[in-house]
């Protein structure tokens, strides 16, 4: 069953980290089964506190995106992220409705 990261970034710290963490975030991901579906589009807050941007990443897999995260080359990047933003970001499983094909 495919899997999601949702990443919320709440509030940018230091820009000059994200821009470290992007191209080492992109190596880090080349080898791994991740569709971006939405990078920092248009958004608007329904409920909550207003965040900066989303970012949602499509893996096959729960496993697959739990070894995404953990992956040593990620783990490299990622102290830039949280460095740079301050984020939420979590992975959930999809949803497969017994009615649709």
């Amino acid at each position: 069953m495919k899997a999601y990261v949702v990443l919320l970034r709440q509030v940018t710290k230091d820009p000059r980290e994200l821009d470290t963490y992007r191209p080492m975030a992109r190596a880090a991901s080349k080898d791994h089964p991740m569709i971006i579906r939405a990078l920092h589009g248009r958004q608007r807050v329904l409920e909550g506190p207003e965040i900066e941007a989303v970012s949602i990443l499509e893996f096959p897999t729960f496993e697959d995106a739990e070894r995404w995260y953990d992956a040593p080359e990620y783990r490299r990047a990622l102290p830039h992220r949280l460095r740079g933003a301050d984020y939420l970001a979590v992975i959930v499983e999809g949803y497969v409705n017994s009615k649709t094909p």
